[in-house]
């Protein structure tokens, strides 16, 4: 089986950007659940239609039962594809046959920065952990870095402490390791 190039998991590049500026009204944002195992092949395809769209992917490596580590993208949200467009886009995107169902997103506002955080996460190249759902926990703020400014809330797990960046539309998210010295409590 041939090994595909590696995916972009935004199309166009500035999407996030431009998106937040509300410029265009009659573009809006849509989550796109899909058939299973399928958002790599819808985001392949809506590139093709000059859709915009946004499918977070995160680097996994592996180890074959050989022993060889393997490096694979896979998506941060397990069926979900966010798609930016009117009803048009939204139609032709269903022709895709690679879609379940469509969601509207009521707070496009909040979604946008949401998924901001999230590519920044993604970005930084540090290891992510998905979560599967969100945690009550003390809302904090990274002080340095790559990462400052970035709000989260902190969580703990197996000991360390995790900050988490969750998409509040699908109560996901991911989370990544820090040390208390790293981040200054938010009040409110």
């Amino acid at each position: 089986m041939p090994i595909l190039p590696p995916q972009p998991d935004i199309y166009p590049d500035g999407l996030l950007e431009q998106a937040g500026s509300g410029n265009d009204c009659s573009a809006c944002w849509w989550a796109l659940y899909t058939l299973p195992r399928r958002e790599k092949d819808l985001m392949r395809r809506l590139q093709v239609m000059d859709i915009a769209h946004y499918g977070p992917l995160v680097k996994r490596r592996r180890r074959s039962p050989g022993g060889r580590v393997r490096t694979s993208q896979v998506p941060l949200f397990s069926g979900y594809v966010f798609l930016h467009g009117g009803e048009e886009h939204r139609q032709q995107a269903l022709t895709t046959n690679c879609i379940s169902r469509c969601l509207k997103i009521p707070n496009e506002e909040e979604l946008v920065r949401d998924l901001r955080k999230i590519k920044r996460l993604i970005d930084s190249e540090a290891p992510l952990t998905p979560e599967s759902r969100s945690e009550e926990g003390m809302r904090v703020r990274i002080r340095g870095g790559s990462l400052a400014g970035l709000e989260g809330t902190v969580i703990k797990r197996r000991g360390s402490e995790r900050l988490l960046v969750v998409v509040e539309f699908l109560q996901q998210g991911a989370s990544i390791q820090l040390d208390d010295f790293q981040v200054e409590r938010i009040d409110g």
